[in-house]
């Protein structure tokens, strides 16, 4: 009898999982057969079946900068409604990568970036020198980083997203957007102080190039909490593939109109001690408590 490989097993599952109505959060798929995806993608160690079996790469966009800051919370002092992010790095076979770092960074409730001037949709807020809503994580043994954070703000132009890069070494690199349901997101603007304003969203998921880019994998799971939301999405990376949305390295790309910031102080090449384009975990600098 000819055996199956785990590995064949595992990766047959990921597409299954990816091409399942489920990864499109379809409202009609029957539950049953939302419970078995859901259950298969838990045998296979996966946090939520919202998978796709390699994530595409989009655009970093113009805010990308590395403050060096390895934290779980990267609130700082923004008020917003409580979100848990979940993020779940691995390989096309649904196999966990421990080691890979994770970026995050997204936009306040009132839709600013930090560390950069003409923030918001009036242009009129200067950040520059803040990190709120930045942070890096190393995954865990189960390909896992946790951050916590506020649920996003909108500007105009763009969808409610976050942003994200998986470094798997200066060159392994992937960097994306996580998407988030309109229906939730429009009551939180339209009800929930400090998100209300006078100006109307004008840019949904459907209107969204980016999120057409990212496709229906980049769409978080949402679980709701007491006091907040927990997002889930499982990030699937090819250890081979070489960034082309940003520079390659950690602490590069990403100023206005994709000029780059510069290297953070004390890196002469802005990947590693001296700017060798070599970096270890090491390299990166854990937010004091002060």
């Amino acid at each position: 009898m000819r055996q199956t490989s785990p590995n064949l097993s595992r990766r047959n599952l990921l597409r299954a999982l990816a091409a399942s109505p489920v990864a499109a959060g379809a409202a009609t798929f029957p539950l049953a057969a939302r419970a078995e995806a859901s259950s298969a993608a838990t045998a296979a160690g996966l946090i939520t079946p919202n998978v796709c079996l390699v994530m595409p790469e989009v655009t970093e966009g113009p805010y990308y900068i590395d403050p060096n800051l390895v934290r779980a919370d990267i609130t700082e002092d923004r008020t917003g409604i409580p979100l848990v992010l979940q993020m779940q790095v691995v390989n096309a076979d649904c196999t966990p990568i421990e080691g890979a770092r994770v970026d995050v960074w997204h936009c306040d409730a009132e839709g600013n970036y930090s560390g950069y001037a003409n923030q918001g949709s009036e242009a009129t807020l200067d950040t520059t020198g803040q990190t709120f809503l930045r942070g890096t994580q190393m995954t865990e043994a189960g390909g896992l980083v946790q951050f916590q954070t506020i649920y996003p703000g909108w500007y105009r132009g763009r969808t409610t997203h976050i942003h994200y890069k998986v470094f798997l070494d200066e060159v392994t690199v992937l960097t994306s957007q996580i998407f988030f349901p309109d229906a939730l997101s429009q009551y939180l603007y339209d009800n929930i102080a400090p998100y209300t304003r006078e100006s109307t969203r004008d840019t949904i998921n459907a209107s969204d190039g980016i999120a057409h880019q990212a496709g229906d994998g980049a769409y978080a799971a949402l679980r709701e909490q007491s006091e907040g939301y927990v997002a889930q999405l499982v990030v699937g990376v090819n250890p081979d593939a070489v960034s082309e949305a940003g520079n390659g390295g950690p602490g590069g790309a990403g100023g206005p109109n994709g000029a780059p910031p510069g290297p953070p102080p004390g890196d002469a090449g802005g990947m590693g001690p001296s700017g060798s384009g070599d970096w270890t975990p090491d390299d990166l600098v854990p937010e004091k408590d002060s």
